[in-house]
């Protein structure tokens, strides 16, 4: 099990350019682009959204990622939730294999109860550019997050747009998350503390 730690921020459309210059100025690398599509299950009745969890397939450059978390605690943009993650062959949930991994009673047993009637809810796709930033001896990675959520609710197909960027702490002390924040909006206007995360997103789109 992983304790991730981000800050999410609302990006304008119109200051991504902005944005992305900064990032790239601050560490002296282009940032590196990368294509995410994302599955998220539920079952019918919601029975994970329910327990405050979230169940995501990923497929990343070098491969399919499952992913399970808890919705875990959010504010003013700070994220904190257990996160279970783990490579799988291909285009196919292994539950076993998350609930051998995952070890908070409460979560693994919502997922086991869950399993035998998960389907797909709703998809992210979107287009990850990534800088990794040094902030006093702390390393964290920086995305700018551009895409769309969508799902299909009675044959009608649903979209709102994803304009993000997250500061995930890979290492070292959780101020570095709050400094590079307190850098960032000097530097680029507009920004705004995002406390809904992508899974939340895709219900509450699903919800209407």
């Amino acid at each position: 099990m992983g304790m991730e730690r981000e800050i999410k921020l609302l990006l304008p459309a119109a200051q991504v350019k902005a944005a992305g210059s900064w990032f790239a100025a601050r560490t002296g690398e282009e940032g590196r682009a990368i294509r995410l599509s994302n599955i998220y299950f539920d079952t019918p009745q919601l029975a994970l959204a329910a327990s405050k969890s979230a169940l995501r397939l990923r497929h990343t450059p070098d491969g399919w990622l499952q992913t399970f978390k808890t919705v875990g605690h959010a504010t003013n943009g700070l994220h904190s939730r257990h996160e279970w993650e783990m490579p799988v062959a291909g285009e196919a949930l292994d539950i076993d294999a998350l609930l051998r991994d995952c070890d908070e009673p409460a979560a693994a047993e919502a997922l086991r109860q869950a399993a035998p009637q998960l389907i797909e809810l709703f998809r992210t796709d979107f287009t990850r550019t990534l800088w990794q930033v040094s902030v006093d001896g702390s390393e964290v990675e920086a995305a700018i997050d551009q895409g769309n959520v969508l799902t299909e609710v009675n044959g009608e197909l649903r979209r709102a747009p994803i304009s993000e960027i997250e500061l995930e702490l890979k290492s070292g002390d959780e101020a570095a998350l709050h400094a590079l924040c307190a850098e960032l909006g000097k530097a680029v206007a507009g920004l705004e503390p995002e406390s809904i995360s992508k899974a939340q997103r895709g219900y509450q789109l699903r919800a209407g």
